[in-house]
């Protein structure tokens, strides 16, 4: 378990009931700076490596906000392409060591994701969430777009509703929403009926064939043996867009406000 100060946030795991529950937290509405992207990563690859673990539960600390995606400060400090693909790898690392880490894992979303809060959560394999969870693809207002999560969610949502949200980056779409394009399975009033349930799906899966579980992740995932390569190079394609002129007006401008 790894885990840094209130002030810097932190990503621990848990081991419990065959059970690896991995907790991220930033005090800037769960916002994922680049350490914090390594650490989930390796945290993620290591629970998928233990033989106790059945079911990686993926979860953020707090009430109000899932993820609000990467790290504002650290995107106003880019200033090169190399800089700039290396910032965008952190959730790709991340979306394919949940890809790649053999297990099953569960999305707890208890409120709002924005960006690369809403890749990190499509990327799970089976996701429940309260109604508060609204979620907005922000990207393309700052001059990039969702590239490097957009194969994550557009698995989950098709090209269609990946388009829609990409395309309107101050829109943010409801927990029903996102319920209805496949990102949730199901949606509960409140935290705590969130957490009941859960628990009752932990223990179902964790009552199966761990072999056949396995099994799923794998038939879950064909067909992105890919997304090594693909991930990389849509980092690389935002690297660079982040460095345009339109971009970095806008980013001046959220810096002055």
């Amino acid at each position: 378990m790894s885990k840094d100060n209130q002030n810097t946030g932190y990503v621990k795991t848990t081991q419990s009931r065959a059970v690896a529950e991995i907790e991220f937290y930033h005090p800037s509405h769960n916002s994922l700076p680049g350490n914090l992207l390594s650490e989930l990563s390796r945290q993620i690859l290591e629970a998928g490596k233990n033989a106790d673990t059945m079911l990686i539960l993926l979860k953020s600390a707090g009430n109000r906000t899932f993820c609000a995606g990467a790290s504002f400060d650290e995107l106003i400090a880019i200033e090169d392409g190399v800089t700039g693909k290396k910032f965008f790898m952190g959730f790709a690392n991340v979306i394919n060591s949940i890809r790649t880490c053999g297990k099953l894992v569960i999305g707890r979303v208890q409120g709002k994701a924005v960006g690369g809060g809403v890749g990190l959560l499509s990327a799970t394999d089976y996701c429940f969430a309260t109604k508060f969870a609204s979620i907005r693809l922000s990207e393309l207002a700052v001059g990039i777009g969702p590239f490097v999560i957009g194969p994550a969610v557009s698995r989950k949502t098709g090209l269609s509703a990946f388009s829609t949200m990409a395309l309107s980056p101050n829109q943010w779409q409801t927990a029903e929403y996102a319920k209805q394009k496949g990102l949730y399975a199901e949606i509960f009033e409140s935290t705590e009926d969130l957490d009941n349930h859960i628990n009752k799906i932990i223990d179902e899966l964790t009552s199966y064939n761990p072999e056949a579980l396995n099994s799923l992740k794998k038939v879950f995932w064909e067909g992105t043996e890919n997304w090594g390569e693909l991930l990389e190079e849509r980092a690389r394609m935002s690297g660079q867009l982040i460095l345009s002129d339109f971009s970095k007006k806008t980013i001046a401008a959220f810096k002055n406000r």
